[in-house]
């Protein structure tokens, strides 16, 4: 039995999605905080992202999802075995616009509010300053200018920041949702095995998604030269067309060449190009 700690906020969807789309789909009681997977061997418990971290280092769970925010602020003594990509942000320091960092630095005491209480502490204290620090429940850029002389907050576009009229200072650091483990978990035999199972079938979700299926015929005069042109993940799959001299071609190409790979691959000659969606690649 692995336990597996889930998300629940803003980025449980993109996680509860990735489960699903690896064969692994997960059913939430209406107000259960214990879904049932539908592998037995998952053990499920849905908890507050900030929490994860600290609870797989100390045990209580085997894996969890989490933002590397949170790993951060909890000095948590994890592994982090895949970076998933999702919601990335920055945790930045930032300051009413029309302030100077320098003054605002050197202040007597300032007035600081976050949620990262850690992560602040550790940027105010290597620059020297003098601080009175506040938590943050939510909505930290409407401290200041009244309530707050500084916050430390993520931010996806920093559009919210400039709104409050807000200005970035620094970034403390780049987050991503991740999985992570427990040291004891991975040296474990059953449940590395069942970790390196879900790994494998994570890292084949995300890689599907990246990637598109091309196929298309040419015939052989200009065969190599469409082959020399596609950005294939080894070498393409060539198989003979029934009763014609031309051949089939099929390949799995970056989903972000596909706009400009249509048209080449249109001017060397290829026709009947179809474009497929791609599940998992398993490499």
């Amino acid at each position: 039995m692995l336990k597996v700690a889930l998300p629940k906020g803003r980025i449980a969807e993109k996680v509860l999605l990735l489960m699903a789309d690896a064969g692994l789909p997960v059913q939430i009681p209406e107000r259960g905080y214990r879904p049932d997977c539908a592998d037995s061997r998952l053990r499920m418990k849905i908890l507050k992202a900030q929490n994860i971290p600290a609870l797989v280092a100390l045990a209580s769970h085997d894996i969890g999802f989490t933002g590397r925010d949170w790993v951060a602020e909890n000095d948590a003594d994890v592994v982090e075995l895949l970076d998933l990509g999702f919601d990335p942000v920055r945790i930045v320091a930032a300051a009413p616009a029309d302030c100077d960092e320098a003054e605002l630095l050197a202040r007597p005491r300032l007035v600081v509010v976050s949620e990262y209480e850690s992560l602040t502490r550790r940027w105010l204290d290597a620059r020297g300053a003098r601080y009175h620090f506040m938590r943050s429940y939510g909505a930290t850029e409407v401290f200041p200018p009244e309530d707050a002389d500084l916050i430390v907050d993520n931010t996806a576009s920093g559009r919210t920041l400039v709104e409050n009229n807000l200005k970035i200072l620094d970034t403390l650091l780049r987050s991503t949702t991740c999985l992570v483990a427990n040291k004891q978990a991975l040296d474990d035999p059953e449940k590395r095995r069942v970790i390196d199972e879900l790994l494998l079938l994570f890292r084949a979700v995300l890689d599907g998604r990246q990637r598109v299926l091309l196929e298309m015929n040419i015939d052989e005069a200009r065969l190599a030269m469409l082959v020399q042109a596609l950005p294939c993940m080894k070498s393409p799959t060539i198989s003979k067309l029934y009763g014609e001299s031309g051949f089939a071609v099929k390949v799995a190409v970056p989903k972000n060449q596909v706009a400009t790979l249509l048209p080449e691959l249109k001017r060397l000659g290829a026709t009947d190009i179809l474009e497929t969606g791609i599940r998992k690649v398993v490499a």
